[in-house]
């Protein structure tokens, strides 16, 4: 894969998640807050954002989604984890509820 070709990539990956969150947010504040670990005012910017706000802010050369926790435990634990399905839910969200929500700086 060139240069160009990730660019776009990068591009198409921030559109759809950008357009994702503003989704989840419009549907269901609350549950989008936590589910895609922000801020209630990054969620509020989010939400208002216009269709020509949202193509120029995915253009950004980097990638605007990122892993929600830096522990690799955690990952560890959502990637590998043996239990029952129903206790392995609870679990997981029981840890991530425990992760801070992101801020702008």
């Amino acid at each position: 894969m060139n240069e160009a070709e990730m660019m776009s990539e990068i591009r198409d990956a921030n559109l759809n998640y950008l357009m994702l969150a503003q989704q989840m947010i419009r549907s269901d504040k609350a549950t989008a807050i936590f589910r895609l670990g922000i801020s209630k005012d990054i969620a509020d910017l989010l939400e208002g954002l216009s269709n020509l706000q949202l193509l120029k802010l995915s253009s950004s050369s980097m990638m605007l989604a990122r892993f929600r926790f830096d522990d690799s435990a955690i990952l560890g634990m959502l990637t590998n984890y043996t239990k029952n399905s129903t206790q392995a839910q609870l679990h997981k969200a029981v840890l991530m509820s425990g992760q801070t929500a992101e801020a702008m700086a």
